[in-house]
């Protein structure tokens, strides 16, 4: 039989009962437990030597507590020394604590964005970066080798184990105060919406706000593991009620996070939700032209090029790395990073941890509208009349299953035009990305757990980006 423990980008996720249950679960958490043990014994290893001690925490869904309860005895009968989170936390907020602590990495019981339906199993490393497939890989191959063996331990009833507990909300919330400079938001005045989607943001990004001085209004703030039905994502729709509230005039802005808050969603003044792209951009502008930060930029494959323009105004340098904020994080461990970002709505600054932290990038937001003291918006228009426009675009194209490796074998073979625009480079970094003149471009990547390829698409302007569209839906359909 094999393992169902298999990790993504961000950590194993399944459906609750179906897939992720309390058996696969301590399965996970034994796999990573051997692991963690043989990486204490390497001599070569950072955290050879180290007191065993690991970081859990919850997001807000069903069974998220008993799920880390789980987890932590698991890992304290292997002899390792489990710390959970008094209620549920943030992913950057657990991120935070596994360095403040100087533990030796964490595990959050988290799917994210993921529909109410889903949980998840991440860990992070002793630095508070996602783990690498090279260590969770090793988890999976416990894992297997575990469920071979008929491994079964002994457990509790569940939900009566007894673990530590601590408070991890004072120590995150004094680092994001020397973050962010919460004096100037409060002599704004600013009148925020604050979307919290009934996660696990409640009592950070609103708490902050309000100790500076804005005045803050809540929406969706009471606990609730279904979150209204939806999924709890801070994108076009999920911010669509805080939107609906900044156009009738009560907020100069309304900021967003999703279920683990480590996205952010962010609407402007007019009601104009910006992408995450158009965010990051703008962090990089705020950053090395208001606070003066020196460093360099990152972004993944498919992020909008508007960063890579506004990094040449501002003599910035641009890496580009393949999908997933443990690459990004990888770089702003090694060298000093300005900002690092991706356009799925994640990013994090210099001085702070490598994970994506949605509390700090909507205050830094409400931070810039507060120094320049004009709407986001306004802002961007000023910066495009530097540096063109940006339209940018994602589509997910269904493709049968048994074509899907055809139409890769396709599209690694590279083409001479996308439609009618000639490529003048190939990138193979993470998925198919072709260059195409005046900085336009589109990208293809396979989705690794449904039969789907996602196109991202660039252009200077709409009629360019529908053109793209067009072209790209022909490539994947066999219509070329």
């Amino acid at each position: 039989m094999k393992s169902p423990i298999q990790f993504g980008t961000s950590g194993w996720r399944g459906l609750i009962a179906r897939d992720f249950t309390f058996e696969t679960l301590r399965l996970a958490a034994q796999g990573l437990a051997l692991t963690l043990k043989a990486e204490m014994r390497r001599k070569k290893s950072s955290i050879h030597g180290k007191r065993p001690l690991v970081v859990i925490g919850h997001d807000t869904r069903f069974l998220g507590r008993e799920f880390a309860l789980a987890t932590a005895e698991i890992l304290e009968q292997a002899g390792l020394e489990p710390l959970l989170t008094n209620r549920d936390a943030p992913t950057p907020v657990i991120s935070f604590s596994i360095r403040h602590r100087k533990a030796i990495g964490g595990v959050n019981i988290t799917a994210s964005h993921n529909p109410f339906g889903y949980s998840g199993f991440k860990f992070s490393m002793p630095n508070g970066a996602g783990a690498p497939p090279e260590f969770t890989g090793k988890i999976e191959a416990h894992a297997e080798k575990l469920l071979a063996k008929g491994w079964q331990p002994r457990t509790s009833v569940v939900g009566t184990y007894q673990c530590r507990e601590f408070d991890p909300t004072p120590a995150y919330l004094n680092r994001i105060r020397k973050l962010i400079d919460l004096k100037a938001i409060g002599k704004a005045k600013l009148r925020i919406a604050v979307e919290l989607m009934h996660g696990t943001g409640r009592g950070y990004l609103d708490t902050l706000l309000e100790e500076a001085g804005a005045h803050v209004t809540r929406f969706h703030e009471k606990l609730n593991p279904l979150f209204g039905g939806g999924s709890p994502e801070p994108n076009e729709s999920g911010m669509a009620k805080a939107a609906e509230f900044v156009k009738t005039g009560k907020a100069d802005l309304a900021l967003g996070l999703d279920g683990d808050a480590d996205r952010f969603g962010v609407v402007d003044r007019d009601g104009t939700w910006l992408t995450p792209n158009q965010v990051l951009a703008l962090t990089l502008y705020h950053l090395r032209k208001n606070r003066g930060i020196k460093g360099a930029v990152v972004r993944t494959v498919p992020t909008s090029h508007q960063v890579d323009a506004i990094a040449k105004l501002l003599g910035v340098k641009v890496h580009e790395t393949p999908v997933g904020f443990k690459h990004i994080g990888a770089l702003m461990e090694s060298e000093p990073i300005i900002v690092g970002g991706e356009e799925s709505g994640g990013l994090s600054i210099r001085g702070h941890v490598p994970e994506k932290d949605g509390v700090l990038a909507c205050l830094l937001m409400a931070e810039l509208v507060a120094m320049e003291g004009k709407p986001l918006g306004r802002i961007l228009k000023d910066l495009e009349k530097q540096t063109g426009e940006f339209h940018t675009d994602r589509i997910n194209i269904a493709v049968p299953a048994d074509e899907k490796a055809a139409i890769l074998k396709k599209l690694a073979g590279g083409f001479d035009k996308i439609g009618r625009y000639p490529v003048q480079q190939f990138i193979t970094t993470d998925g198919f990305k072709f260059l195409l003149p005046d900085d336009e471009w589109v990208a293809f990547r396979a989705s690794g757990t449904e039969p789907v390829i996602r196109c991202y698409l660039e252009a200077k302007n709409a009629a360019h980006l529908k053109q793209l569209k067009t072209a790209c839906r022909k490539i994947l359909t066999g219509k070329l």
